[in-house]
């Protein structure tokens, strides 16, 4: 049974590029009207311009910085006084900067990394699970990663803001139940746009080690993220669902 999300409303960071972009076409393709946010305005607004032709829904663009605290307050009072409801929020945006060494990593380093995987999706997800709890409801479903229980000395800040977002939705699971659902999909290795810049000898070796012995691609996490927004997870909540291909 395909998951039907006809009438739903669905908002995603990092909806404008690599996995959030996949996620966005599949809510739309599933029935729901979608927000498409990223930093890059342009490229929402192309994103929003073909998944409404592709899907017929409706499609928002709207650029927000979730690593800053005074964006998310518009971007919610713009996304309600346009569709009135948010039924879906895919917390997807996040980053993992480089640094030479753990002790290299700088104040704002550390900060900016914090602040868009943990700081950014507490902000916006409290905002809008009060509205849904207050309302008919609705899923808040946060992608974290591996890192967060396999943290390794290239991510370690990135590994600790991963790991604060699960925390964080069992939390929301709590603080907003019986009408809000609150859950995480932790995400492994993708293939996108992203990873073009990956070290793929050393990472090719890793992999080998993985139940399914290659890397992801990018549609197979959205089966978990429209299982999690739909009501066929309707007694799922403050779960972490691993979609990782079996990473050891």
């Amino acid at each position: 049974m395909n998951p039907d999300l006809t009438g739903k409303v669905a908002l995603v960071t990092g909806g404008s590029r690599g996995l959030g972009r996949c996620m966005v076409s599949a809510l739309a393709a599933a029935g729901a009207d979608v927000i498409v946010t990223s930093r890059n305005a342009a490229a929402c607004r192309d994103v929003a311009e073909q998944v409404s032709k592709e899907s017929g829904r409706r499609a928002l663009a709207r650029a927000c910085h979730l690593g800053r605290w005074d964006q998310i307050g518009g971007l919610v009072e713009d996304v309600y006084a346009e569709f009135g409801r948010v039924d879906v929020l895919v917390n997807n945006a996040g980053m993992s900067p480089l640094y030479e060494s753990l002790d290299a990593v700088s104040e704002e380093l550390f900060d900016k990394t914090v602040a868009v995987n943990l700081k950014g999706p507490f902000r916006l997800s409290t905002l809008i699970g009060t509205r849904m709890a207050g309302g008919s409801g609705g899923s808040i479903v946060s992608i974290a990663s591996t890192a967060a229980i396999k943290p390794r000395p290239a991510y370690v800040p990135y590994a600790a803001a991963k790991a604060g977002l699960v925390a964080m939705s069992e939390g929301l699971a709590r603080s907003f139940g019986p009408r809000v659902r609150a859950n995480v999909i932790m995400a492994g290795p993708f293939a996108t746009d992203i990873t073009a810049g990956w070290d793929w000898d050393a990472f090719n070796a890793r992999v080998k080690e993985f139940a399914l012995g290659r890397i992801g691609r990018p549609e197979e996490i959205t089966g978990a993220v429209l299982y999690l927004a739909s009501d066929a997870s309707s007694y799922t909540t403050g779960a972490v669902i691993r979609v990782d291909g079996g990473e050891p």
